[in-house]
């Protein structure tokens, strides 16, 4: 089939190199212009276009996917499906009727569950223990339309959204190619979505990523795992925030109120509304990331200090 693969992040590469190395016809490649990045605030490539131009595949970067021009070309480029994997653009209407099967995404979730666009994120901060990936034929509403295949992972303890997503976008790979060749032999039909089971994944916000020790060490385990990487959980200590990487819940620790401190040689902990948790990496504001030992006796950390002062 003639494909137009559309796709932003990094999620996105193992999808690309697998249909470019594939029996279809990869004519073009849809990806978000580029932006500003790091502290230079330079205009950088998305990674999909950067491995593109890396294929010798022609690459637009329309502004949005409204854009007439875009249309224009996709129109005469005639392809029979669409591939996508996290463009980050709604599609509208006029463009999901120009491809012959329409336009094919590759969801990281099991769909009904986790429609949206932090699907891994919320299946880690719900506490899931099986997520897995979804391929489906788009339609207007939010990952609505009807169901080609699906895979399943287990999350696994300790397991950040980077990790799990990063296994996610490896296994969906493989997916998306066997949906698109069971749609080219007439093999495979999409299927309905379930009416029940519905649950939505919105972008969390850097102000929901704030930590409250007040909840459950779980719960606290849950969402710094959940962003990361992005979009970092945080808190607060002596007025300046306080990146933290992910925590290992301590139920053989003494219990500590909630957001206070208690540093030994080579461990920190801190309290929760059950189990403490010990502390993996922080990373404060202006600094490099280190371990938390490392960062208490840097800042001389005092008996009775809390996190989210």
């Amino acid at each position: 089939m003639r494909l137009v693969f559309a796709g932003t992040p990094e999620a996105a590469l193992p999808s690309l190199a697998a249909l470019a190395a594939s029996s279809h016809d990869l004519v073009a490649v849809v990806t978000r212009p580029d932006a500003p990045s790091g502290r230079g605030r330079r205009l950088t490539p998305s990674p999909v276009k950067a491995r593109a131009l890396e294929l010798g595949l022609p690459v637009w970067t329309p502004p949005t996917a409204r854009d007439p021009d875009f249309l224009a070309r996709l129109r005469a480029e005639a392809p029979d499906a669409c591939p996508v994997v996290a463009y980050g653009n709604l599609i509208p209407a006029a463009a999901l009727a120009i491809p012959a099967y329409g336009w094919i995404n590759l969801h990281f979730s099991l769909l009904p569950a986790w429609r949206g666009a932090a699907p891994v994120q919320h299946a880690i901060l719900a506490g899931d223990e099986i997520t897995g990936a979804s391929t489906f034929r788009l339609e207007e509403g939010l990952d609505t339309g009807p169901v080609f295949g699906t895979l399943t992972e287990t999350i696994r303890p300790g397991e950040t959204s980077g990790m799990l997503l990063d296994r996610l976008a490896d296994a969906g790979a493989a997916l998306l190619l066997a949906t698109l060749d069971g749609i080219e032999s007439g093999r495979l039909a999409p299927i309905t979505q379930a009416a029940h089971g519905v649950s939505l994944a919105p972008k969390i916000t850097v102000e929901q990523a704030e930590i409250d020790f007040a909840r459950p060490g779980f719960a606290v385990d849950r969402l710094i795992r959940a962003c990361t990487p992005a979009p970092g959980a945080w808190t607060t200590i002596r007025g300046e925030r306080l990146k933290l990487g992910p925590v290992i819940p301590d139920p053989a620790e003494p219990r500590l109120a909630p957001g206070v401190l208690r540093a030994a040689k080579s461990s920190v902990h801190v309290g929760t509304a059950t189990d403490p948790v010990r502390l993996g990496e922080v990373h404060a504001l202006g600094k490099r990331a280190m371990p938390a030992a490392d960062w208490a006796r840097g800042i001389r950390l005092r008996e009775g200090e809390r996190l989210g002062d």
